[in-house]
C-alpha cells in the first residue's frame, strides 16, 4: 500500500470537511461570533488539525470565499456557453442568458449569503475583498467580454474595438445588478416573471447603446 498516497487522501478529506463546516459555521454564526473550536467541532476534527492546513480563521474564511467564487465563475462559463455561443438573434440570446445568470440560488444557495457576510466585514478584511473579486467576478467579466466582442464580430453587436470591457460593464449595470440589488445577493425572493422583466429591461436598454445600427 502506498502510504505516502493514502496519507495525502487523508489530508484531502480532511481539509474538505474543515471548508465545508466553516462554511456552514460562518454563515450561521457570521465572521466574529464563529470559532476555530465550533468549526473543529463541526468538521469532527481537531483544532490542531484545522491549524495544520489554515493559517489562522481568517486565512479559512479567505478559502472559502475563493472557492464559492472559483466556483460561481465555472458555472457562468457553461451558463454563457450555452446561450452565448452560436445566437442566431441577440435579444433573445441575452435574455435567456440573463434570467439564468442573475439566478444563481438554484445552483449555489450559500454565495449570496457568503457575499452579504463579506460585504458586512469588507472593511476589516480588504485583502478577502481582493480574493473575491479576483476569483469570481473579474474572471467573470473577462468572460463575457469575450462573449460580448465574439458577438459584435458576427454582427449581432456593434462595440468598437478595444470597449469590449466597457460595454461589460455596461451589460451588469443594466442587467445584473438591478436583480441582484432587487433581491439583495438572493436573500429576499424575487419571482420569476419580475427577474425576467428587469432583465429583459435591460437587455433592450443595453441593445439601444450596442445593438447593429
Amino acid at each position: 500500500m502506498d502510504t505516502e498516497r493514502v496519507g495525502r487522501r487523508g489530508s484531502a478529506v480532511k481539509r474538505t470537511a474543515i471548508t465545508e463546516a466553516a462554511r456552514r459555521v460562518f454563515l450561521r454564526e457570521g465572521y466574529t461570533r464563529a470559532s476555530v473550536d465550533a468549526i473543529a467541532a463541526d468538521a469532527g476534527v481537531s483544532k490542531r488539525t484545522i491549524y495544520n492546513h489554515f493559517r489562522d480563521k481568517e486565512e479559512l474564511f479567505a478559502t472559502i470565499v475563493a472557492e464559492s467564487s472559483a466556483a460561481v465563475a465555472e458555472d457562468f462559463t457553461e451558463v454563457a456557453a450555452r446561450h452565448l455561443d452560436d445566437p442566431s438573434d441577440a435579444e433573445s440570446a441575452l435574455v435567456g442568458f440573463g434570467v439564468e445568470w442573475a439566478s444563481p440560488g438554484s445552483r449555489r444557495p450559500d454565495h449570496g449569503a457568503l457575499v452579504r457576510l463579506l460585504m458586512a466585514e469588507a472593511t476589516h478584511f480588504p485583502g478577502i475583498v481582493r480574493v473575491w473579486r479576483e476569483t469570481g467576478p473579474e474572471p467573470v467579466h473577462r468572460g463575457l467580454a469575450e462573449q460580448l466582442r465574439a458577438m459584435a464580430d458576427r454582427g449581432l453587436l456593434e462595440i468598437p474595438d478595444g470597449e469590449e470591457e466597457s460595454a461589460t460593464r455596461h451589460f451588469v449595470a443594466l442587467v445584473q445588478t438591478p436583480a441582484t440589488n432587487r433581491s439583495f445577493f438572493n436573500a429576499l425572493p424575487l419571482p420569476d416573471n419580475e427577474r425576467r422583466e428587469i432583465v429583459r429591461s435591460g437587455v433592450r436598454a443595453f441593445l439601444r447603446i450596442y445593438g447593429p445600427r
